[in-house]
This record gives structure tokens, sequence and C-alpha cells, in this order.
């Protein structure tokens, strides 16, 4: 649900203060893909129309948060409740150049010298989000492909994997990689036969890149997410070499057990078992999509 009246969107809780080191073993030059800066009112206002209202969320805590879980790299994800004002972001960017990266929310008439300054700053890529109120949607979407094509950037979606068939056709013509979020974002009671989640492995297995992260928005039976294992198996099964993974740290519009990223990273254990496939998920598979110095072995 979105609120119009800024004070009546929800209050949600922050992530655990304390991030203790996963059971998982964390190989070196891991990328967490997705996570997110948030400022507030005055310096950062929020949005109107958003669903949520998230307590602040520093660079300072996030890198702090993968120094604990051992991963080396990150990447920001300029959050909903900002909307198209990526100032935060940018202050992150800039002062963490040869570990962050970052992706982006702008109108598509942008203009080019705000474009070219997020790509100074390590934005890599646009994301559209349609389902958190304060993102932009698709319905400009081969305009934000040119648009990426001509910044050499991909482009990343936050989408119920049931608009995916309907959607397809226009996303494999897109001149640009693309990523779909949260391994398609729906609930788990459909089960792996749902027509979306089909879709969206055939996207994987074809021309897509997916996120394995989000397993406490899809979960129905909550922790230790075992009904998302057999999603997270099938995508992977699509294609091992265009699956990434993410925190989602700080977690925001999560009411329900909060967890850690440890948490998390040992369910990764799970999700991707062979640790060689694992490390790809980790550390080769983002290196080439976010542009991380390649890794040495």
């Amino acid at each position: 649900m979105q609120h119009d009246d800024p004070s009546s969107a929800p209050a949600c809780p922050g992530p655990p203060a304390v991030q203790p080191a996963p059971r998982l073993k964390i190989p070196s030059g891991a990328v967490d893909t997705h996570s997110h800066v948030i400022g507030g009112p005055p310096a950062h206002p929020f949005v109107a129309g958003r669903s949520y209202t998230p307590p602040p969320a520093t660079a300072a805590q996030y890198l702090a948060m993968l120094d604990a879980t051992g991963m080396t790299y990150g990447v920001l994800t300029q959050v909903s409740v900002h909307g198209t004002d990526n100032s935060l972001l940018v202050d992150a960017l800039r002062s963490n150049r040869a570990r962050l990266r970052g992706i982006a929310v702008i109108a598509p008439e942008a203009p080019d010298a705000e474009r070219r300054a997020l790509a100074d700053a390590g934005v890599v890529g646009l994301r559209l989000n349609v389902l958190y109120g304060g993102g932009i949607g698709f319905d400009r979407l081969a305009d934000y492909g040119a648009l990426c094509a001509e910044m050499g950037w991909h482009l990343q979606f936050l989408i119920d994997a049931a608009e995916l068939p309907a959607l397809a056709p226009a996303l494999a013509r897109l001149p640009v990689p693309f990523l779909i979020d949260h391994m398609g974002h729906f609930p788990t009671t459909r089960g792996v036969a749902d027509p979306g989640f089909k879709a969206l492995c055939a996207l994987v297995r074809d021309v897509a890149w997916v996120r394995l992260s989000g397993a406490y928005r899809t979960t129905v039976q909550g922790p230790p997410y075992d009904d998302t294992v057999a999603f997270a198996h099938a995508l992977v099964e699509a294609n091992p070499e265009r699956c990434v993974w993410g925190s989602d740290w700080p977690h925001v519009a999560n009411w329900g057990t909060m967890m850690t990223v440890a948490d998390l990273l040992d369910l990764l254990g799970r999700w991707v078992p062979d640790e060689a496939t694992r490390t790809r998920v980790l550390v080769d598979n983002p290196h080439r999509l976010f542009g991380f110095e390649a890794p040495r072995r």
C-alpha cells in the first residue's frame, strides 16, 4: 500500500546493530550487489507516495557490515523513498570509489550533465521499481534502454514475476544487459511451476541476469527460509553465469523477523551448495556486471 500523506507511511525497523561473521566461507573479492544508504529530512527528504518510512542507514554503517561479513565490494542502489534525488548515493560512492558502485534512479529526460556526474561517481546502471512507491515505472522502457546504451549502463527491475510473461518480449529486445531483482519478488506459495517464475527462468537462461536475494520478502514460512531454496536452485540451474547475490541491507519494509546478513549468506550456502558455482555468484559474475577489478586466482 502506498501513502500520499508522508506522515502515514509506516515506520520500519533498522537492521541489527551488530553483524556477526557468517559460517559460510566468503571468497576474496566477494560482492554484495544490492544495498541502500538512507538519509532523512531536511537534508534528504522522503517522497510522498512511498509505502514505508525507514530509519537512516549510513555509508559508514554499510562498510562496517561488509567488513564484518567478509565482503570485499558493495553496490548501493538508490532507495525508493528518496525518489530521483541521488545525492546521498553519489556522496557515498565518491567517498569509496575503489570499493563501491551505484545503481541510480533518474527520469529518462535527465540532462546530460546529471548523467555524466552519476557515471563519474561510480554509477553503472539504473533501476525501475514499481513495487514500493517513489520509483520509476516501465512505461518508457525503450527510452531507458537507449539511455543506458548511450551511457554503457545496465538496467535493473524490481517487479513481481507475474508481470514477466507479458513484458518478456520487450525486455528481450533491450540493447543493454538487465537484471531482475529478488528472484522475481513473489510469494513462494505460487511454486516453481508458476508461469511468472518459469518466464523468469527462461529469461535468465537466454538473456537476463537475476539477483539471488530477498528470501524474507518471498517466504511464507519465515526463517530459515526453507521454502525459498527450490527457487534459487532453479535459477542457478537455468544459468549460473548470470546469477549474483545481494544482502538487501538495511532490509527496508521488513516488519517480520529481522535477520543478520550472516544469516542470509549462510542461506546462500544452501541456495548454491557447490563452492565453485558460489564463487561465480559472489565474485566472477558481479565483477563482470558491475565493473570491479578482475579477481585474482
